[in-house]
């Protein structure tokens, strides 16, 4: 006959057996994931880097694979990234601002909080077919790094916001209650308290953000980024081409010459991507520890 004790022993035997081999699901799943990343960065630095040179980094791209480089395509891409960067950043902050702090509990916000939420999800694609309709043809814009920007702004807004919302909410309302008993005005609380406490989070968020839109390729190929450019852009209104679309028009072709191009790009794109995500690390520390008493 099976006690109680005996029953209650069994159960926690297989929770117990559960809990490992999720534990040890987890694992593996991770394994898998780090060893297939492992496996690619070997492929790509073996291919490219022996062609990363100085060269490479200040020629145009051509169709001897020699003469190839990334001038216009890493010139575009610092284009692109600064103006999303400008333009994102203001807009997403004071958006999470107003939202946070000032907006009314009503019916409207709340669909408004959900919409933000949803954008957030949507395909980038779309994105760019929202770009090309308004930016290119309705604006008359054309294939300008203006309109690439514009795009990728939209795209990366939603999720700026949200970050941004997050970032100001994680601040202790008793700060807010204190300062504002100490007969300051809201804005005065906001500039003082909340936005330098939030801060740290809000770079975090927003240049992570940003790396986002770095390797996006489907909204700008959309709008008529171009896949071969021969001049660096010197103003907004220029055509312009990106190191995602460099990639990509390089991997198509069959030389093999132009895989190890390829691979060369994308080092320098995740050079740019590191050194974005160690300014958001280094600002983070240095905002937090400002505000540390």
């Amino acid at each position: 006959m099976i006690t109680e004790d005996t029953a209650f022993k069994r159960r926690i035997k297989r929770r117990a057996m559960m809990n490992i081999g999720f534990h040890a699901t987890v694992l593996i799943a991770c394994l898998i994931g780090i060893i297939a990343l492992v496996v690619l960065l070997f492929d790509i630095f073996n291919k490219g880097f022996s062609w990363l040179n100085w060269n490479f980094l200040t020629s145009f791209p051509s169709r001897l694979p020699q003469r190839a480089g990334i001038q216009s395509a890493l010139a575009g891409t610092l284009w692109v990234t600064t103006i999303t960067a400008l333009l994102t950043f203001p807009i997403g902050v004071a958006t999470a601002i107003f939202l946070e702090e000032y907006a009314p509990k009503s019916r409207l916000m709340s669909i408004i909080d959900v919409n933000i939420a949803n954008l957030a999800g949507v395909p980038s694609i779309v994105y760019g077919i929202l770009g090309l309709a308004v930016f290119v043809r309705a604006m008359a814009l054309d294939r300008s790094i203006l309109a690439g920007a514009l795009t990728m702004s939209l795209l990366v807004l939603p999720v700026m916001i949200i970050a941004s919302r997050e970032a100001i909410r994680s601040v202790p309302s008793s700060l807010r209650v204190a300062f504002l008993a100490m007969g300051a005005t809201k804005w005065q609380t906001i500039r003082h308290v909340v936005l330098p406490a939030a801060l740290p989070s809000i770079f975090t968020g927003s240049i992570l953000t940003v790396s986002r839109a770095i390797g996006e390729t489907a909204p700008l190929i959309l709008i008529g980024a171009l896949a071969f450019v021969a001049y660096t852009p010197r103003s907004p209104m220029d055509g312009f081409t990106v190191l995602p679309i460099q990639i990509f028009s390089w991997v198509q072709r069959p030389q093999e010459d132009f895989t190890h191009l390829a691979a060369a790009a994308i080092i320098v794109l995740l050079a740019i991507l590191l050194s974005m995500n160690a300014v958001s690390v280094w600002l983070r520390n240095k905002y937090e520890k400002r505000n540390r008493p």
